[in-house]
């Protein structure tokens, strides 16, 4: 048992250590964290960060993060690293935010840059590569942003995911990988995924079908009724052993289930998309469109718009391994979320004390004024 557990450390510590942690935030030097974040100064009416645990937490130190400070205000705050590439890697970014204030419309999200990025005049104008996070805003706008830059433009996943919308703290985590997929998790549990390149919409961008192309496509689609009863055969058994091919013809292999075009429906084929996509997988079609990797990676910040101020961002990671990325998240989110649930329920419990004691003390005001009305009336009346 020892010697499993050893050996189960020691596969641990590879990983840890075969990961590519390129920023990772925690806030846990006090004010030092002014050294690694540049306020923009790009407006004077940009509002202002702390260092913050907030109204309740989970532990007083190892919660705190950047909090808004000001009503309705724009925020842009920035802090570099160094560049990188995730050309061929998986490229994790996560973080945590906590609306303590019951966010009614503003943005949690954050923003990857390039490194040439101009940090004191961060704004929305500026280029990032992306944005990812939740958006709240009224009853209508409760969505997680996953934006890509591609090819000057950014395109947002056509999926809604929504978003938490209580005053707990979250772990917002994003994966894309080189295989084009990708997946969104809050709290640890995937709630989104699939393809980058069907679900930005982002096939109509590439390359044009040639002619070429187009006819190769639709003898594989003629052909695909007369060969697709072989995808159901079952491969796995041997042919009798008296059966005589000239004579019997081919062999029959029994059916793993049965082929769409039986009982009246006929095959349609696939996706003309999705052929092209796996005939030219092998080639340059799809490194020549770089639907997911980011050259010059050298930033992360918070450009967003509050009304009510007042959210903490905490937590920040960005890294090439999605393990890693899950035990950072056990280790800070995982470790204070039930504890910050817990303060929490004990203040309302306290302020439901404390409203109803004050409840009490109007009522029994009331009364001693009532009583004191009533006996000024008698009094006047015995006078008359």
């Amino acid at each position: 048992m020892a010697r499993a557990l050893v050996q189960l450390w020691a596969i641990c510590m590879l990983r840890v250590a075969l990961a590519t942690v390129y920023f990772q935030e925690e806030f846990l030097d006090g004010e030092h964290w002014r050294n690694r974040w540049l306020q923009s100064t790009n407006d004077s009416r940009f509002g202002h960060f702390r260092l913050s645990s907030g109204k309740f937490y989970g532990h007083k130190e190892k919660d705190k993060g950047l909090q808004t400070t000001q009503n309705g205000r724009f925020y842009a705050i920035s802090a570099r690293f160094k560049p990188f590439s995730n050309k061929g890697k998986t490229l994790v970014i996560q973080y945590t935010v906590k609306h303590e204030q019951k966010m009614d419309c503003g943005g949690g999200y954050i923003k990857v840059f390039p490194a040439d990025i101009d940090q004191k005049n961060l704004n929305g104008k500026s280029q990032y590569y992306i944005m990812f996070g939740p958006d709240i805003c009224g009853f209508d706008i409760k969505k997680v942003h996953v934006i890509l830059h591609f090819k000057n433009k950014y395109h947002e996943n056509k999926k809604l995911i929504r978003c938490k919308v209580d005053g707990f703290t979250h772990l917002y985590t994003l994966i894309l990988r080189p295989d084009l997929s990708y997946d969104v998790k809050i709290d640890g549990q995937s709630i989104e995924s699939g393809s980058i390149e069907y679900d930005w919409n982002l096939t109509s961008l590439k390359k044009e079908t040639s002619p070429a192309e187009s006819k190769d496509w639709e003898q594989t689609k003629d052909n695909k009724a007369q060969d697709w009863e072989k995808h159901f055969l079952d491969a796995s058994t041997s042919k009798q052993s008296d059966w005589n091919g000239e004579l019997d013809g081919d062999w029959p292999a029994p059916m793993l289930q049965k082929p769409p075009y039986q009982d009246g429906l006929k095959p349609e084929g696939i996706h003309k998309d999705v052929w092209l996509h796996r005939k030219m997988k092998n080639t340059d079609y799809l490194t020549q469109y770089d639907l997911s990797e980011f050259e010059n990676i050298g930033a992360i910040g918070l450009e967003l718009w509050q009304v009510r101020s007042g959210t903490i961002f905490d937590n920040f990671l960005i890294t090439d391994d999605e393990e890693y990325a899950d035990n950072f998240g056990k280790a800070t989110w995982g470790e204070t979320k039930g504890p910050e649930r817990e303060m929490d329920a004990i203040q309302a419990k306290e302020e439901m004390k404390k409203a109803r004691e004050e409840e009490e003390e109007e009522l029994l005001s009331g009364k001693i004024n009532r009583h004191k009305h009533y006996f000024n009336q008698f009094h006047r009346r015995n006078e008359l």
